[in-house]
């Protein structure tokens, strides 16, 4: 018989021992979050009071609008919004760890700061943004362990781009959204699978259009602060600025080629729930930059049409000829825009003058500032080019590789009755109906299911 009860929550509880004992070895407050002595510094100077309430805006971000975005399929809520909740979960202590061990290493040990949580925050939203490239085609376990390593490949090409090459990505265009839609097609082609195409269950209802719209308007109304919550004082100002105007242009741009693409010139939900906030994805590299407010809406405007022709057009064009199943269409919302954010970047860089940007160039561009073998300004823009270049090849391959490591019988792939129904991991679900052929009620509760397949 096959063993498929208990095995989630022994790796779920294996997973958080193992969390425990790497907190315990490694983890410390940083100096802000320890006690002061006399004479320290002011508390309202500490980085709780600047950094809190945007932290709680990309919270609100993760467990929220990914969550409520992805629950368009009818008969895949319960495992939408709810292993969003855990994978978010999972990944904030994972990530905290790999980021602290692989950036703040130091003396043996690293601190935790409101700071480290947004990053923690960010590497969840890539772990979220793969997630709805395979929504409702992978079991939980499978899940866990994709979400395993795709934090240590994120963190490793975000190491390569910061630290290593020294560029700008301020909202994360390339190391969250491109990363995070490339390694989730990666892994969603490896799990093809002819079943997954014209399933009658991956369609939506009026309902669960309206419950995907909720995270829609929250992701849309949040944005500024995702795009910001790591930048201080004018570059802050600027990342709010530039993404509320991008975000705007977007909106009402997806309003229009929507319904100027459909035979009957009506507006299609996917394209509103979706491509309305790809100028939140293409402005985040550039989001801090002096790109100018008709920059942002141009930046913006290029998004909304990406994006709206990309469900059209992209999406059943890799479908049909690559086999490449993309369930929320993450390559049209965080892929293709995330890419133009890279592009937009590095096209910005190379206006990086001490004339435009003044004191702050050197805490944009450090090493355009640096007296030791200075870049030019397009030297940095060839750098940020580079960076994204390489995110794609790591996040392509390594999701490749994870993919076909996922395919193995021990992670439960769901058999082809089980694809995009919370039948098979959820109990009590309403008007559900039970994979005929491969397990009933009796034997799923047993310990006989997922595993079968």
């Amino acid at each position: 018989m096959a063993w498929f009860r208990g095995k989630l929550s022994l790796v779920i509880l294996l997973a958080q021992v193992l969390f425990i004992l790497l907190f315990g070895l490694f983890a410390q407050y940083d100096e802000e979050a320890s006690p002061k002595k006399a004479g320290g510094e002011h508390e309202e100077n500490n980085s709780i009071n600047r950094f809190y309430g945007v932290f709680q805006d990309v919270h609100v971000m993760i467990f929220i609008g990914f969550g409520f975005l992805m629950t368009f399929l009818k008969k895949y809520g319960y495992g939408a919004i709810g292993f969003n909740f855990l994978l978010a979960a999972f990944t904030l202590q994972w990530a905290t760890i790999v980021r602290g061990l692989i950036f703040n290493l130091n003396d043996g040990k690293f601190g935790i700061g409101v700071e480290n949580l947004i990053e923690a925050d960010f590497s969840a939203a890539v772990v979220l943004i793969s997630f709805g490239a395979v929504l409702g085609k992978t079991s939980p376990l499978q899940l866990i362990i994709m979400t395993i390593i795709e934090v240590v490949l994120s963190v490793v090409n975000e190491y390569i781009g910061l630290s290593l090459l020294t560029v700008t990505d301020v909202g994360g265009s390339m190391f969250i959204h491109a990363f995070g839609a490339y390694f989730g097609m990666g892994v969603a082609w490896a799990l093809k699978n002819d079943a997954n195409e014209n399933n009658e269950k991956e369609g939506s209802t009026s309902t669960s259009d309206l419950f995907s719209m909720i995270g829609t308007v929250f992701l849309w109304m949040f944005w500024p602060s995702f795009n910001g919550a790591l930048v201080e004082e004018e570059s802050r100002h600027r990342a709010v600025i530039n993404t509320y105007f991008s975000l705007a242009a977007c909106c009402i741009v997806t309003y229009a080629i929507s319904s100027m693409s459909n035979k009957e010139g009506k507006i299609e939900m996917v394209a509103i729930q979706n491509a309305t906030l790809a100028g939140g994805v293409a402005v985040g590299t550039s989001a801090d930059l002096m790109i100018s407010p008709w920059g942002a809406i141009t930046v913006g405007a290029v998004a909304a049409v990406v994006s709206t022709l990309g469900f059209k057009f992209c999406t059943p064009f890799l479908c049909d000829k690559l086999k490449l199943h993309d369930t929320c269409g993450v390559h049209n919302l965080h892929g293709m825009p995330g890419v133009l954010g890279g592009v937009v970047g590095a096209i910005a860089a190379t206006f990086a003058t001490t004339e435009l940007y003044a004191d702050s160039l050197a805490d944009i561009f450090p090493e355009i500032m640096t007296t030791d073998m200075p870049r030019t300004a397009g030297s940095q823009a060839g750098y940020q080019i580079l960076a994204l270049v390489i995110t794609l090849a790591i996040a392509i391959v390594g999701g490749l590789v994870t993919g076909f490591l996922l395919k193995l019988k021990i992670w439960d792939s769901p058999s082809d009755p089980q694809l995009f129904s919370d039948y098979p991991y959820w109990d009590e679900v309403e008007n559900a109906e039970e994979p005929s052929d491969t397990l009933n009620l009796t034997d799923l509760k047993s310990g006989e299911g997922a595993a079968t397949a």
